[in-house]
């Protein structure tokens, strides 16, 4: 009868010792494989994984090196144990295939261990006490991340379980790298854009008029806020001729840096136009034939440009598509309508003028669709109701339009450019 032969004392115990190592190996590479998914700090994460390994597994140096695109190298990132290493130093990069370990891993593609790096042609010496290393590449995707190298002092010192260890525990770490490097990327082009955004918001407020002219007679302001860090509102007020000024409130089609952009050219083109001393409706003529051959498809403005005269106390307007002027004028509140007039960009046409009256007590608010559209935290609309009853206040003014927006709005906050233009007669 066959019998099962049974394991002495020392070969028991060693059997089990070589199993609780595994499991105690096992268990460190599941914590560290926690840790460093959780850290998108690039420095913060390879300082971690170095540190970590060398504790764990008793190693004299681990080393990261990232792959440098645009230098087509390998660049130490941060090492461990290591005294003789400058992270980022110029002689601390490696060609790939022709340096090293490391480079030869990230040509390869394959895990290179060195038992006795006194016996590797490709072992680079760094450490006297170094006797074995071995080298991981980093790899998403089949893209190359990076080499993972780690060395002891003892010959033969990584056994097989621990390699395939180190292997699955660097899956994990070129994942983490990558991510942490896309991140860091992104944060960069979010801290570059915001960057320029402010500097834009900075040159567009300069555009704007600052302070109100000294009219007799009437009290002008104007007031503009946008709704991101740059808008496509705009509006100005323009000295002319025997004392009489120029109004112009408009709003470009889109939003952001791009409609800023657009703002600015119009801006010049129409202040160029209007010193000419031309009509409103000859200014919206001439500047949509400038526009149509120079905006890109699909981009217009809106516009109303007005003449205020003071000594015949009196407005005279043309609107480019844009939103109905309010006047208030004795006791009356009605939104001024124009015969013709298309946006500015879109195609050849004319445009017509109206004059209106100023009599002493009047207002006249041109204003931009974020007024009106204005929306509460139930999707109401401010309105041009709201906007007629507001205006006939005896108090009202451009903050204070503005303000009662805002307050409507009631922390939803505008999704859109506000501007507002009040003359008072």
């Amino acid at each position: 009868m066959a019998t099962t032969p049974r394991t002495t004392a020392p070969e028991y115990l060693s059997v089990r010792s070589l199993a609780f190592d595994q499991v105690d190996d096992l268990l460190k590479l599941q914590k560290a494989a926690q840790k460093i998914n959780s850290i998108l700090d690039l420095d913060q994460l390879i300082d971690k994984v170095v540190n970590d390994v060398a504790r764990s597994f008793g190693c004299v140096d681990a080393d990261i090196y990232l792959y440098d695109d645009e230098r087509g190298e390998l660049v130490l990132a941060c090492a461990h144990g290591c005294k003789g290493c400058t992270v980022h130093g110029d002689h601390h990069s490696l060609k790939i295939g022709k340096e090293g370990m490391v480079g030869y891993v990230a040509a390869t593609g394959q895990m290179r261990y060195a038992p006795d790096v006194r016996k590797d042609p490709y072992y680079i010496g760094c450490e006297e006490s170094t006797l074995s290393e071995v080298a991981i590449p980093l790899h998403v995707g089949g893209q190359l991340v990076g080499v993972f190298t780690t060395s002891h002092h003892d010959l033969d010192a990584f056994p097989a379980t621990q390699l395939r260890l180190l292997q699955a525990l660097c899956n994990d770490v070129a994942v983490a790298v990558h991510n942490a490097r896309r991140f860091q990327q992104e944060q960069r082009q979010r801290e570059q854009m915001s960057s320029e955004a402010h500097e834009a918001r900075i040159i567009q407020q300069a555009l704007l008029p600052k302070s109100s002219p000294h009219i007799p007679g009437f009290a002008v302001s104007g007031l503009s806020i946008s709704a991101g860090a740059v808008g496509g509102d705009w509006y100005d007020f323009i000295s002319l001729r025997d004392g009489r000024w120029g109004l112009v409130l408009a709003d470009v089609s889109g939003k952001g840096m791009a409609a800023a952009l657009l703002m600015s050219a119009t801006r010049g083109m129409l202040r160029s136009l209007a010193e000419a001393n031309c009509s409103p409706a000859e200014v919206l003529s001439k500047l949509n034939g400038l526009l149509v051959g120079d905006f890109p498809a699909g981009r217009f403005v809106t516009m109303v440009y007005a003449i205020l005269d003071p000594a015949k106390r009196s407005v005279t307007f043309a609107n480019a598509g844009h939103l109905r002027p309010l006047l208030v004028s004795d006791g009356v509140s009605r939104f001024l309508d124009s015969e013709r007039g298309m946006p500015l960009g879109l195609a050849s046409g004319d445009f017509s003028e109206a004059e209106v009256s100023l009599p002493p007590g009047s207002r006249l608010v041109f204003y931009s669709d974020g007024i009106t559209e204005a929306e509460d935290g139930k999707q109401e609309e401010y309105g041009a109701q709201r906007l007629q009853n507001h205006v006939a206040r005896p108090d009202a003014s451009a903050d204070s339009i503005l303000d009662d927006v805002r307050s409507f709005a009631n922390g939803a906050g505008l999704h859109d450019d506000a501007t507002v233009i009040f003359v008072k007669g």
